[in-house]
């Protein structure tokens, strides 16, 4: 007679404990929710810790004139205007409040002179509006809300990976998965589910993503029947390291740019000037001098007449200039550009950037306030995900909810910098109180399918027990060169049909994944579940990617490089699972906006 499986009872479950799970735990607690926050790593340990560069929130501490009206246009206007309004508003709206709470909380910010929260600029915002922690952001906020939720007596489940979601009667009432350390199975009962599992970085061989952004929420919930929408909209930053091989693809915050950081190319050249587009010359700096100007003002913390650098223009354009440049022969001699903020004082470098000063002086042994950089663009967001309900995170299925990156709406076609972190806070909290609300109102106790959980046990087994078979890491190794080649920053109708068909032979090759040496401490067989999960959003994203005729955001098309209005201007691409077990991808209308809201775009598009 086989051993009972592990089972943990509780009101919400929310899965991963970065910036959106902890803040989603918070509110749940406080809604009067028994809570468990399962985490794949260790506690403390998530990818919220390498936003460094601070969380926007027209606070209005250092421009005065800045509103959540500035901040909603700028959002609607750097997305392309494929966001969800109404979490644009939301986030606008109740950034500031969030941002002071966590403050309460116990968070450490850098302050202005009269002592009030410093905020600096960044990329698309039309003011300096990032609340931040030197740049060491993210980390500051984890801290806090880690705290913050151990205080409160969550319960936590660490190196705790989740590969099924259960259903029944009333939508979604638990999960299965295993213990990272022994294999062993766990299952939790469970009246809400949360994702808040972040990213899918893991997919590209150059990220800035940790090994835990594997997709898996966005996968979870595709195979639970909830709709995925714009997942082509996956963003490069323009700022990765270069070199060393080693660290090739670590982020390179946007804050160096931020306090002052000048592109240039191999021949020392400004190159920003050609990219700016247009439309949007005037929000720029004409000249250096306009430029100087304007970082002067912006290291005293004052406003300033002077126009903004060309290098904070939003991330998909810089992105693209760097590439353009690289591949123009133009590049630094390690495949990227030069990236100098050392004309600054040495001190102010150090002070405003100590992780960066950091990051170069030990990993590429380069001093940041003696010399240039070398960056270069790395896979560090997607824009896309699940569906949800503005209001409460709600998906298309009940009693599933979703929060931060691996949720869809909010962000559109292109994200600003910083306003990811405050994302995590305003809808961890609004989805944190939805889950905690809906199981408020479940009828009864879950009931946990006996045939679902005995499907997630054996395909936990099978990869164990074959006797030959595929190999994960050769699967992983297939994948991203696919995704990284076929799908990147420029795409073609052709190279995203051949990725496709390539991914349809690796989802063949994973169906027969073997994983040798037992349950316990196991790697491999850890990674054949990324995998699984990596191949479905890659697929997604492929796919929409094909679908969308035309550049938009951060999706570039070479046989389509123009914006579409007419066609692609007024629809999200969706992705759901058909009857069959094959992937649809199709349109759906965006969601409509208040007419209030729609006068503050002036004419954007």
């Amino acid at each position: 007679m086989s051993e009972p499986i592990e089972t943990h009872a509780v009101d919400v479950l929310v899965i991963g404990a970065g910036g959106a799970g902890l803040r989603a735990a918070i509110a749940a607690h406080d809604a009067g929710a028994r809570v468990g926050l399962v985490c794949k790593s260790l506690l403390g340990k998530a990818h919220t810790v390498m936003a460094e560069g601070g969380m926007a929130a027209a606070l209005g501490h250092v421009a005065p004139d800045d509103s959540w009206q500035v901040h909603f246009r700028d959002t609607m206007v750097g997305g392309k205007l494929l966001n969800n309004p109404r979490m644009a508003e939301l986030h606008a709206k109740e950034a500031p409040e969030r941002v002071r709470e966590l403050e309460s909380w116990g968070a450490v910010f850098d302050r202005t002179t009269d002592g009030r929260i410093l905020q600096r600029p960044f990329g698309g915002h039309s003011h300096p509006r990032l609340a931040h922690v030197g740049d060491r952001t993210g980390l500051e906020m984890i801290r806090t809300l880690q705290d913050r939720a151990v205080s409160l007596g969550i319960d936590v489940f660490m190196e705790c990976t989740v590969t099924r979601l259960i259903s029944g009667a009333h939508g979604i009432c638990g999960a299965y998965g295993y213990w990272r350390t022994t294999g062993r199975p766990v299952v939790f009962s469970a009246k809400a589910v949360v994702l808040a599992t972040g990213g899918i970085g893991r997919a590209y061989s150059v990220t800035s993503n940790s090994w835990e952004y594997s997709g898996d929420g966005h996968a979870l919930a595709y195979d639970a029947g909830a709709e995925l929408i714009d997942m082509e909209f996956v963003q490069f930053h323009p700022t990765g390291m270069v070199w060393p091989p080693g660290v090739r693809g670590l982020l390179v915050t946007e804050a160096v740019r931020g306090e002052g950081g000048i592109l240039r190319n191999r021949d020392g050249r400004r190159f920003m000037w050609d990219y700016l587009p247009e439309d949007r010359r005037g929000e720029y700096a004409a000249t250096d001098e306009e430029a100087e100007r304007w970082v002067r003002a912006a290291s005293r913390s004052q406003p300033t007449d002077a126009r903004r650098p060309p290098e904070l223009s939003t991330r998909d354009n810089v992105s693209r200039a760097i590439y353009q440049e690289v591949r123009d022969g133009r590049g630094s001699p390690h495949g990227g550009v030069f990236l100098d903020i050392s004309y600054l004082p040495a001190d102010h470098v150090r002070q405003k950037l100590p992780s960066m000063y950091d990051q170069f002086k030990e990993l590429a042994d380069v001093d940041i306030t003696k010399g240039p950089m070398e960056v270069g663009p790395t896979t560090h967001y997607v824009m896309g995900g699940i569906r949800v309900d503005a209001e409460t995170g709600a998906t298309t299925v009940a009693g599933l909810f979703a929060a931060g990156e691996c949720a869809g709406g909010m962000h559109g076609g292109n994200r600003l910098g910083g306003n990811s972190l405050s994302d995590l806070l305003v809808f961890g909290a609004r989805t944190g109180a939805g889950a905690a609300a809906h199981a408020a109102g479940f009828p009864g106790t879950p009931y946990l399918d006996p045939v679902q959980l005995r499907v997630a046990e054996r395909e936990l087994g099978e990869p164990l027990e074959r006797l030959d078979g595929e190999d994960a890491y050769a699967i992983q190794r297939d994948l991203q060169e696919t995704m990284q080649t076929l799908v990147g920053i420029y795409r073609t109708e052709a190279d995203l049909t051949e990725a496709i068909a390539r991914l349809a032979d690796l989802r063949a090759r994973w169906l027969a994944v073997r994983a040798p040496n037992g349950r316990a401490y196991n790697p491999g067989w850890n990674l054949v579940f990324d995998m699984r999960n990596l191949i479905t959003v890659s697929e997604a994203i492929s796919r929409s990617a094909r679908q969308r005729q035309e550049s938009r955001g951060a999706h570039s098309r070479v046989d389509y490089p123009d914006l579409d209005d007419r066609a692609w201007g007024g629809v999200n691409s969706v992705v759901h699972r058909a009857s069959d077990g094959t992937m649809e991808v199709g349109t759906s209308p965006l969601v409509s906006m208040r007419e209030e809201l729609r006068a503050l775009l002036g004419g954007a598009h």
